[in-house]
């Protein structure tokens, strides 16, 4: 790629970047809730279609609009991310070479997880990014 045009590229994404920064928050999309709980990212080790070992990143955190269950969920926030991560690498570890991950599985297993980790339902699993790299 020429290298004006890679760096006129990256001068459009910094001002787009910039301007969606500047931009004020919405009522329905600004600053997070209070109600939710980021666990970063996950990964697992996987198999790619060429052999060659890879990973599966899941960025993934959890909605608790209960207040006593957010305590709840605060204070066992190791063990959640535990649970979460056991989840993750025996997801990635059952994942066949070249096969995408199936989300709804991985979502139902780990609200499985948050469900049990916590002692009752409340609490809503979000995922945000899977990919296997």
């Amino acid at each position: 790629m020429d290298r004006r045009a890679l760096i006129g590229l990256a001068l459009v994404a910094a001002s787009a970047g910039s301007a969606a920064a500047a931009a004020p928050a919405s009522d329905d999309g600004g600053a997070p809730a209070a109600s939710y709980i980021n666990l970063n990212s996950i990964n697992g080790s996987v198999t790619r279609a060429s052999g060659r070992r890879g990973i599966l990143t899941v960025d993934v955190g959890i909605d608790v609009p209960d207040v006593d269950l957010r305590a709840v969920a605060a204070s066992a926030g190791p063990r959640l991310r535990a649970q979460m991560v056991q989840v993750v690498q025996s997801f990635a570890a059952s994942l066949r070479p070249g096969e995408p991950p199936d989300v709804h599985r991985l979502s139902r297993d780990l609200q499985f997880a948050v469900n049990q980790a916590l002692g009752r339902r409340g609490a809503r699993v979000l995922l945000g990014t899977v990919m296997v790299v």
